[in-house]
């Protein structure tokens, strides 16, 4: 059972960086929360998912927000780790009515095994609790109405996908201020990239939720032999050049994942003059802006750039902007 322990009223506002008719707020919406967990299973090598029972956050999270983590009662590691919200459930196995995002009470997590506190969190089982504190961050809210949603993800870059996918086709509605009109894109498409076949876990949810899946493997183990960005060749023509652009009017990527294979995602949709959003997986400390351990190189409108902390004015980004 999620137990509220505190609530962040007292951070500061929204950064005026994001638009505020899209933007999730922290400082309205963040609550600090120790949260039961009642389903914990390995869904791909070295990658876990984790439900926990915490109704604030599974009926305010927003796609592409995400949740800091804490293991009570150990200070090694002593920081909490930020994890994307994946999914929100009614009850423990199915979903709720999908009109009602209030009634929610259970919240999914994916992370990969790396470093101390991954390790140790993937010893904890069922009936045990951790500390978080969410929803935070700002999503995916910018995202117009479009006919073609393509998402990109690589290594457990799907994580903050899902929800956004699920939304945009009509299947499902999140938060607060999610958007009223269900159906947003006439198709999405999920490509996916990995080393091997072994890592991808879970991809019949996005299946399931009438999103095409395409699967990219390094080794050639499964899916196309290659990186994401010949998946998305493959799909959708390799030609370059500002004069050729791919329906740029009519699609939009959003994409997580490694920031190298990011940053080769924001250079193929800027070649098509294709619009991108992508969700940075930055280092955090605090999760509020208050440590600046997660900021990124943002530009301006008149070419200059300075530093917007991932956890508040993030973590997602027009991809044009980031300087990689």
């Amino acid at each position: 059972m999620s137990t509220p322990s505190a609530n962040l009223q007292g951070a500061a506002p929204c950064s005026s960086v994001v638009s505020s008719a899209v933007a999730a707020c922290y400082a309205d919406t963040a609550g600090y929360f120790t949260a039961g967990i009642v389903s914990h299973r390995q869904i791909a090598q070295n990658a876990y998912r984790i439900r926990l029972d915490c109704p604030t956050i599974a009926s305010r999270a927003l796609p592409g927000q995400f949740a800091m983590v804490r293991i009570p009662d150990r200070n090694d590691p002593l920081l909490a780790r930020p994890l994307a919200v994946y999914d929100t459930f009614c009850t423990e196995c199915k979903a709720e009515p999908e009109s009602d995002p209030a009634s929610r009470r259970y919240a999914d997590f994916i992370y990969a095994v790396h470093g101390k506190f991954t390790t140790a969190l993937k010893e904890i089982a069922v009936g045990g609790e951790l500390i978080l504190w969410g929803p935070l961050g700002n999503g995916f809210g910018v995202i117009p109405p479009l006919e073609h949603l393509v998402l990109v993800a690589g290594g457990i870059g799907q994580t903050a996908l899902l929800a956004l996918g699920k939304e945009r086709l009509g299947v499902r509605r999140y938060g607060p201020l999610s958007p009223p009109t269900p159906r947003l894109a006439k198709r999405v498409t999920l490509c996916w990239g990995a080393r091997q076949a072994d890592a991808f876990g879970d991809a019949d949810d996005f299946r399931t939720a009438g999103i095409d899946v395409h699967l990219a493997t390094q080794d050639g183990s499964t899916g196309r032999h290659g990186t994401v960005v010949d998946l998305l060749n493959d799909l959708f023509g390799s030609s370059t050049g500002a004069n050729e652009p791919i329906n740029s009017a009519r699609m939009h990527v959003a994409c997580c994942g490694p920031e190298g294979m990011m940053a080769a995602v924001a250079k193929w949709t800027s070649d098509r003059q294709v619009p991108c959003s992508v969700s940075l997986e930055a280092p955090m400390a605090c999760g509020i802006g208050i440590c600046f351990t997660c900021v990124a190189k943002v530009r301006s409108a008149d070419g200059s750039w300075d530093y917007r902390r991932t956890c508040i004015e993030g973590p997602v980004f027009d991809a044009r902007a980031i300087e990689w």
